[in-house]
């Protein structure tokens, strides 16, 4: 025994000794693999760490919509590392540009569903069970609950009770009845609101990364006049997804037959769009027949399982090269890239490599509405639709490098002064319609007119139907979680002095209160009638308080 002494009291207590843990005696244990795994499942699946989850995606989508990506504009992400040649490559090395595609973002895309799941689907069983539960029983002070009231009456407590039951299944409560008591609860939708937005969001996921594994996408630039079928080679760009074959093509074809874009003539707004429509032709298969649709902005061709936008368009000038022998090298429209976009001067190059002695090349500046710009000297664009087309040419012959093997762009000529030299003199500024000599019996070339080009993203993507789904549900789980509130409402009925019974009712309200308890009371007093002023003797208990 040994002895404390209290500092509040001064007095001595006698306390039992503890005996000293023995030397080599059992240690306590830890938590083990088996509880680690236990805690780290715990703390995946809280809804904090959901929330942690959904703001790295968010994060991690950052870089996806600043910084040019793989999947739809490689060109961009070879000029990006040409001008950012200390930046760039480690940009690279973290996937920043392939985003959507980097094994940090799949990381966190399958943790947040894992997270999710884990959540969520618990939690559904949990409110399953609650659902099909009878409501709790009456607390045994009804008076602390944040609303309650209190009042007597002349009726018995089984008339009381009975009113009551009324009254609530009335009013759409799940009742149960109790000892003196009745209890009633609704406001299960509420619950059931947050767990569908949840499960939403689950299959929301799940549709986006179906849509990245099964589907695909592609760029393509379609000129007037001109046609594609849903083949690999007629894609400029394909991106297919990890799972997706391009074997698995739907069969369709589309052609060209117009395009026109309507401009502001007049005011402020001259040359601003006003719209866009491109007559086109498809055919769901081989043997299917032709079939017309006017696709629009915003309006997309659905065919094959995939649908067809419009991204942009431009101007595609028809030349005919003729070489030195007086043969046709090329004939054809030829898309230019616009390097303006208010009045679309555009910028291409023509080549002709089957032009004899030597192969021919152009560089070449369109303007659709040429005028002269007297102050600066040169020639430029007043207006975005062809109304008086003009182009202006730079000669270069040799060898244009096209037998080496190595792909070149179609947009711009490759060997300048080394395999390729300019033609002295081979400047010329042509109208539609005009011929070019080239100096020194080169040939020709002559500016027949011009036709437009638009360019189209085809896009099939399996999850959409589902993902658009689950977002409308998510929609309206959001609003229901926030519009309906459970309550519960408890009533009990006890006997009380000269004959008469105290009816006490409580009620709870998940988030504020509401005025739907005030209203069960009123029509509760209005079924049984409390004592009256002067019936009721004194001491008469009719209150409500909240």
């Amino acid at each position: 025994m040994t002895k404390t002494q209290r500092a509040d009291t001064g007095t001595t207590e006698a306390t039992e000794a503890r005996p000293a843990p023995q030397a080599g005696g059992p240690k306590p244990r830890g938590m083990g693999p088996l509880g680690w795994l236990r805690w780290g499942w715990r703390q995946l699946t809280s809804m904090r760490t959901a929330l942690i989850l959904l703001f790295l995606v968010a994060l991690g989508s950052v870089p996806g919509s600043i910084l040019p990506q793989r999947g739809q504009a490689p060109e961009r992400v070879a000029e990006y590392l040409e001008q950012h040649r200390t930046l760039g490559p480690w940009l690279d090395r973290l996937s920043l540009f392939d985003v959507f595609a980097a094994p940090w973002f799949a990381a966190i895309y399958i943790l947040l569903f894992v997270s999710l799941a884990g959540c969520v689907i618990p939690r559904s069983r949990q409110h399953w069970r609650a659902m099909r539960g009878q409501p709790p029983a009456a607390p045994r002070n009804l008076a602390r609950l944040p609303q309650s009231a209190s009042f007597e009456t002349d009726r018995e407590a089984g008339e009381v009770l009975a009113a009551a039951r009324r009254l609530l299944r009335g009013r759409r409560f799940r009742v149960a009845d109790g000892t003196a008591s009745v209890a009633a609860e609704k406001g299960y939708l509420g619950e059931i609101g947050n767990l569908v937005f949840h499960l939403a969001l689950l299959v929301l996921l799940f549709a986006v990364a179906a849509g990245s594994l099964f589907g695909y996408r592609g760029n393509i630039v379609l000129t007037e006049g001109g046609a594609f079928a849903n083949s690999l080679t007629y894609y400029d760009q394909f991106t297919p997804g990890r799972q997706f074959s391009p074997d698995q093509l739907a069969p369709f074809s589309m052609r060209l037959a117009d395009f026109r874009a309507e401009y502001v003539t007049e005011g402020e707004r001259r040359g601003q769009p006003l719209d866009f429509s491109a007559k086109v032709y498809y055919r769901e298969g081989a043997d299917s027949p032709e079939k017309p649709y006017d696709l629009r902005v915003n309006h997309p061709l659905e065919v094959g399982g995939a649908k067809i936008y419009i991204l942009g368009h431009g101007y595609a000038p028809e030349f005919t090269v003729r070489d030195g022998q007086g043969n046709v090298a090329y004939r054809g429209a030829m898309p230019f890239l616009p390097i303006e976009q208010r009045n679309f001067t555009s910028e291409g190059v023509i080549k002709a490599p089957d032009a004899r002695p030597e192969q021919l090349a152009f560089q070449a500046v369109f303007w659709p509405t040429a005028v002269a710009d007297t102050r600066n000297a040169q020639v430029v664009s007043a207006f975005p639709a062809p109304l008086n087309p003009t182009v202006s040419l730079m000669t270069f012959k040799g060898d244009l490098g096209l037998d080496s093997g190595i792909p070149q762009s179609v947009y711009r000529i490759e060997g300048i002064g080394k395999t390729l030299q300019p033609v002295r003199d081979g400047s010329k500024l042509l109208r539609q319609g005009e011929t070019f000599q080239i100096p020194g019996g080169a040939g020709s070339i002559t500016f027949e007119g011009t036709k437009e080009w638009i360019s189209l993203a085809v896009n099939h993507d399996p999850g959409r139907v589902p993902a658009l789904a689950a977002a409308v549900a998510a929609i309206a789980g959001i609003v229901a979680s926030f519009m309906v509130r459970r309550r519960r409402v408890w009533v009990r009925a006890t006997p009380g002095e000269g004959g008469r019974t105290v009816v006490e009712v409580g009620g709870l309200t998940l988030g504020n209160p509401t005025a739907e308890f005030d209203d069960l009371v009123t029509a509760l007093r209005r079924d049984v009638p409390p004592t009256g002023p002067g019936d009721a003797p004194a001491g008469a208990d009719d209150k409500t308080e909240e």
